[in-house]
């Protein structure tokens, strides 16, 4: 089963629009602000089904949950591509091209509720039955480097159809093949891993499971906790991250222009010979930080002192981040980003197990989608704002690059956790906590 599972990683993180999706949505002719609003809806809508939909899937059967989930993905890739394709080569309206992209959002957004916590709890399912609780963060380490593997032959995927294309939008239909082929290997995952699932499930089932749930994960301290940091490091990192894509294109045109001046090269064709690089060398070490976060673990001897050096370091980063974005200093700026990248991929495998040691397992898919439901709210307030304040400064001329408010909040939320973090005495345990 580990092999499925990373392979569902592999194939899930085939998102060919992401390295490009901040510069498919400028090369539709929105704002940064516009941008910020659609990723706050689709968090919003998240935020809205992300519970219940747990709760389904705890109840109702967590396989079927996935492959609804990677339907609901394929059809916002098509709305996506199609509507992009309207206004850049049709003149769709605005008003028309923003209320398809909220359609596509919001597909997205069942998508993403349906599959994040769903999958992480049939891998806790299948440790549980084979005796193997105490390997949470090596296993989901493991299986989390293959989603960094499928990362890094993505975005050269990626980069060779923008490349053939020069077109950001043509990546979304390109999307769909992979998640097709996720819901066949969905279909080979055996019924024993979806735990109990009862006959007939009833609202007021649902609604008692859910309730009984969120109850728990906010009286117990040390789950509370966890889902505040999940908010401060995962939302703002989901907020913040897509702002690599202007900023590795600001620093590839005098590249380029530089090294391929005999080349009639696009804007779009320009961009990928850094985007291409940096992300694949990015996922490489986010790979190699997910598969040894245990190791990590074992060195500071805890989950929670992991957590705490893992938030001094983001200060740090940021703290070196934040003048280099004032100045525009682009390969401090695209290093820190790598490193925040490569920090995260050690910070979410600790961050799970840090979930599984206060979670019953039989409410393992509900408590994950707190979590996620915690991350898309701060990620739904933060969006917005970044872009605004990134339009601001850009439209004052205040800074060098008009993304350095990014490395302001970033260093004060980072510095904040820091320095309330405390150790628990022990996550060795598996807690329940009905």
């Amino acid at each position: 089963m580990i092999g499925r599972f990373s392979l569902y990683g592999f194939l899930k993180n085939q998102q060919y629009y992401d390295y490009f999706l901040i510069l498919a949505f400028r090369q539709m002719g929105l704002s940064y602000f516009a941008i910020g609003i659609l990723v706050a809806f689709r968090e919003i809508m998240i935020n809205l089904m992300e519970i219940p939909t747990g709760g389904v899937a705890d109840l109702c059967g967590r396989r079927g949950s996935m492959i609804f989930s990677f339907v609901s993905y394929i059809i916002s890739f098509a709305i996506f591509g199609s509507s992009g394709v309207a206004a850049t080569e049709f003149g769709l309206s605005q008003p028309v091209l923003i209320s398809l992209l909220f359609l596509a959002m919001f597909f997205f957004a069942i998508g993403d509720a349906f599959r994040t916590g769903t999958h992480k709890a049939l891998i806790f399912t299948w440790l549980s039955n084979q005796g193997r609780t105490n390997d949470v963060t090596e296993v989901y380490g493991y299986t989390r480097s293959w989603s960094k593997i499928g990362s890094a032959v993505s975005v050269i995927v990626a980069c060779v159809i923008v490349f053939k294309t020069s077109n950001y939008i043509t990546v979304f239909f390109f999307a769909i093949i992979p998640y097709i082929l996720n819901i066949v290997n969905f279909l080979g995952y055996p019924k024993e891993i979806d735990c109990k699932i009862e006959e007939k499930t009833s609202l007021g089932d649902i609604v008692n499971h859910l309730k009984i749930t969120l109850v728990s994960s906010v009286k117990q301290v040390g789950l509370r906790r966890l889902i505040f940091e999940s908010m401060g490091f995962e939302g703002f990192f989901k907020a913040s991250k897509d702002y690599l894509q202007p900023i590795l294109m600001a620093a590839a045109l005098p590249l380029t222009a530089a090294l391929f001046a005999d080349l009639q090269l696009s804007n779009e064709q320009k961009s990928v010979v850094l985007i291409g690089p940096v992300f694949f060398l990015l996922f490489i070490l986010s790979a190699l930080a997910s598969r040894n976060a245990y190791r990590l673990v074992s060195k500071a001897g805890h989950e929670d002192q992991t957590a705490k050096w893992l938030w001094g370091v983001g200060a740090l980063v940021f703290l070196v981040l934040l003048p280099a974005m004032f100045y525009e200093t682009h390969w401090i700026m695209i290093t820190c980003f790598v490193v925040l990248y490569v920090i995260q991929n050690f910070w979410r495998p600790v961050l799970i197990s840090r979930f599984y040691a206060h979670s019953d397992e039989a409410k393992g898919a509900t408590v994950l989608s707190i979590e996620s439901q915690a991350k898309s709210l701060s990620t739904m307030i933060l969006a917005p704002v970044l872009g605004l304040a990134i339009d601001l400064a850009r439209g004052h001329s205040i800074g060098g690059s008009a993304f350095w408010p990014m490395g302001a909040l970033g260093l004060i939320i980072s510095f904040g956790f820091f320095m309330t973090a405390t150790i628990s005495p022990s996550h060795s345990t598996h807690h329940d906590y009905r």
